[in-house]
């Protein structure tokens, strides 16, 4: 794992210097740290990466989705459809690389997250009250989970949350957008005159292999010390966040539909997890889910592993069915 092999090399002394900011200062000299709302630091942790290392794509090109050969069937893309514009598939297999997509749809500047760590994939709008934002990956781990950066106040963002953590823009949130993650097949099925996201250029990355093999079947996540998700819900079992509320995906497969609290939930078989097997498109499965309103609007959500959900809402409700709610 990516990671992991940077992480080792640091671990005796990196993480203990980093209980304090001064030891980024060097590497953020623009980054305001008087600023945050981070408790302790001791919480945010390298990830083994410099600043940039993962490179965020800053730009990306498209292709025409029926022309597109390269994709195998059950392979997961983040799916963006917003009013008026062409459907764009996003493929997680150059996403688990760059973690980062900035893009633009229409006039809406947006940018499409995934922290294989917490198997978390958001699409935020990248406007807010301080101008039009475009963002990189720091290098940093807060509870496991991405901390993105922006390049024009280089503030530091929790990706799980959409927050600013450290620095000018601390406190402010950015807008998450209804997105989701489906395999080819089913984008392309519903959206053949849809757009697919093409192969960065430039970059020397194994594209369609997943660096981090049998992650989401480990006991305990990496280089997270926080609790274990109540239930006796597996750490990196997945549940489907909306709001502060979570939905465990084994349920949801299990039912298959479930109307609640406003929300209804479906899954269907045909997704491979991103995060199994070394090629990414012959993962286990974990299904395609759709999260709706009532009337039947596509919802912000995230398919999330638990113990991250936990960390960022430890006081968030789990629906575990049963007539259960904690």
């Amino acid at each position: 794992m990516r990671y992991i092999i940077g992480f080792l090399a640091i671990a005796l002394f990196g993480n203990v210097a980093a209980a304090e900011p001064r030891f980024w200062v060097h590497e953020w000299p623009n980054t305001d740290f008087a600023r945050s709302a981070v408790q302790s630091w001791v919480e945010i942790r390298s990830g083994g990466p410099p600043k940039d290392g993962i490179p965020a794509l800053l730009s990306v090109d498209f292709g025409p989705a029926a022309q597109e050969r390269s994709l195998s069937p059950r392979e997961p893309v983040i799916t963006v459809e917003l009013e008026g514009q062409a459907p764009r598939a996003y493929p997680v297999r150059y996403l688990m690389w760059h973690e980062i997509a900035n893009d633009t749809i229409g006039d809406v500047p947006v940018a499409v997250t995934f922290c294989p760590l917490c198997n978390s994939g958001i699409t935020f709008d990248r406007r807010t009250d301080a101008g039009v934002l475009s963002f990189g990956v720091s290098g940093k781990l807060r509870n496991s989970d991405m901390i993105m950066y922006d390049h024009q106040t280089e503030s530091w963002w929790q990706q799980a949350i959409g927050e600013g953590i450290v620095g000018e823009l601390t406190g402010m949130e950015l807008q998450s957008l209804p997105s989701w993650m489906e395999s080819w097949e089913v984008f392309v099925s519903r959206n053949p005159e849809g757009l697919v996201m093409q192969q960065p250029e430039g970059h020397l990355r194994n594209y369609g292999e997943n660096p981090y093999v049998r992650y989401d079947s480990s006991v305990r996540p990496f280089l997270y010390n926080g609790e274990v998700p109540p239930h006796d819900i597996p750490a990196l079992a997945r549940v489907v966040r909306v709001g502060e509320r979570a939905w465990p995906l084994e349920r949801l497969s299990e039912e298959r539909d479930i109307r609640e609290e406003g929300v209804v939930l479906t899954w269907e078989m045909g997704q491979a997890s991103a995060l199994d097997t070394r090629s990414i498109g012959e993962g286990r499965e974990v299904g395609n889910v759709r999260v709706k309103d009532g009337a039947g609007n596509d919802l912000a959500h995230d398919i999330l592993f638990a113990f991250a959900f936990h960390a960022f809402w430890p006081d968030g409700k789990w629906m575990i069915g049963g007539g259960k709610r904690d």
